[in-house]
């Protein structure tokens, strides 16, 4: 995105893959997930070569294990959702993610505070995400996001991602920072990376 507004300091982004924390560059999110799922086969009795697979087809059909979801909450979400930014960052954007979490995705913020978004990764391996979004001040939002993991088709575990956005005042582009953390399906932790946002809206035709 063109320079629109003051850019944040950020610091190179890295991720942290059991023990070991490895600065960013050039690793992207699709290149994580990868090394993300090869931990995981790692730990299980799947077949690694098959990479990702329809679950869909047959002979993959098998019971999928219940995941054990460390987020669960029956406190109600207590952030601003309906405050002066509403106007502002609900709608259909592009973003682009950078650093540790790198690629491109269309995401919509909605105004109930739900938001969803399909990235430009392999089909297979799963596109769709979903969470909800506060207003922080009059000029940031935070949203919390959640998706499963998949490895031979199948999940094997889930990853949370909290960001923070800052808003352009005519509501034309954000930009911010974003934290994901990697799990499986017991919710034990395989590893967790940083990285940022930059997104424009995208125009009704």
């Amino acid at each position: 995105m063109q320079g629109r507004g003051p850019r944040a300091n950020i610091g190179p982004p890295s991720i942290v893959l059991g023990h070991h924390k490895i600065q960013e560059n050039p690793m992207t999110k699709h290149a994580f997930f990868c090394a993300v799922a090869v931990a995981a086969l790692s730990m299980t009795a799947l077949s690694a070569h098959a990479g990702c697979a329809d679950p869909r087809l047959p002979g993959q059909q098998t019971a999928t294990p219940q995941p054990t979801i460390r987020f669960f909450s029956n406190q109600p979400n207590q952030g601003h959702r309906y405050g002066p930014l509403l106007d502002r960052i609900v709608g259909t954007w592009q973003v682009t993610y950078t650093g540790a979490l790198a690629g491109q995705a269309f995401i919509q913020w909605h105004s109930d505070g739900t938001e969803w978004e399909n990235i430009a990764y392999p089909i297979l391996g799963g596109t769709i995400c979903m969470g909800d979004w506060t207003a922080v001040d009059e000029n940031h939002v935070r949203r919390s996001h959640v998706g499963w993991l998949f490895a031979n088709g199948l999940p094997f575990g889930y990853f949370t991602e909290t960001e923070t956005d800052e808003v352009a005042s005519d509501g034309s582009w954000y930009r911010g920072t974003n934290y994901a953390k990697f799990y499986d399906l017991d919710g034990n932790s395989l590893g967790e990376g940083g990285g940022t946002a930059e997104a424009r809206r995208i125009a009704a035709p």
